[in-house]
């Protein structure tokens, strides 16, 4: 592909595009796209103008841009997840039930909780855990017990990479958390996110017995039953592993370890 005349290629400039939007913005003014993008102008209007050709964008009135359903059906039809989330759905459903407040699946990606799914209902508590938003290891209960169930080496190089720009927490802190979800096979945070809510997550393993996807709830803090809720937790991680250790499904999920 064409390169542009600081050496990105066409592609490179499409994805500054598209990450450009903001979460939860339903459009964008194309001026406002382009210096997000860091682009000129005319280079944008020249890349939206393509991309709405294939519907993987939209442009309104008044020279507004948003993202097209043609890009949501694309990645959903072929999303890694699509498995992980089936098998998930039914028993997120019952705890959801039984709760009536927040539950979510979510995933390691980096160094980052990916939140793949997450339920919830009118009067539950505040819940960041956005479907497709991140959040630090170490600022979620599902990061924390993705990450303490992940091999030494994994760890030992999300320790050594570990920075907080507040200075609150150092690799030792984060090592204790970690060792403290693997000794407990839970992971909780109270207080963390929101000072009236507590995050607890249990790891989901696949048939060899990897952590695959962190199953949790956010609750208030003044209703938190440890001894009801983790069990609870617990069964339902098992069950979602049962499903995803069908032949069939397992082999669709198996394309998200090679990402």
């Amino acid at each position: 592909m064409a390169n542009s005349r600081t050496g990105e290629s066409v592609v490179d400039r499409v994805v500054r595009l598209i990450e450009a939007f903001p979460e939860g913005s339903a459009s964008l003014q194309l001026s406002d796209l382009a210096d997000r993008a860091g682009l000129p102008l005319t280079t944008a209007h020249r890349l939206v103008r393509q991309l709405a050709g294939h519907g993987l964008v939209e442009l309104g009135g008044g020279g507004s841009v948003r993202l097209g359903l043609r890009l949501w059906e694309l990645v959903n039809r072929n999303s890694p997840t699509l498995a992980l989330r089936q098998a998930a759905m039914p028993f997120m459903e019952d705890i959801q039930q039984v709760l009536n407040q927040n539950v979510n699946l979510a995933v390691l990606d980096g160094w980052e909780a990916l939140f793949v799914e997450r339920l919830s209902r009118r009067g539950s508590v505040a819940n960041r855990a956005q479907i497709a938003g991140r959040m630090p290891v170490h600022l979620s209960s599902a990061g924390l017990a993705l990450m303490a169930h992940q091999p030494a080496a994994v760890q030992a190089a999300y320790l050594r990479q570990f920075t907080d720009p507040a200075g609150r927490l150092r690799a030792g802190d984060v090592r204790a958390l970690l060792a403290e979800s693997a000794g407990q096979g839970f992971a909780e945070l109270a207080g963390v996110v929101d000072p009236d809510t507590w995050g607890i997550a249990v790891p989901v393993l696949d048939a060899r017995k990897r952590t695959v996807a962190a199953l949790g709830v956010v609750v208030p803090l003044r209703e938190v039953r440890l001894q009801a809720l983790v069990p609870a937790l617990q069964t339902a991680a098992r069950g979602i592993g049962r499903r995803l250790g069908d032949a069939r499904t397992a082999a669709e999920f198996r394309s998200m370890e090679d990402l």
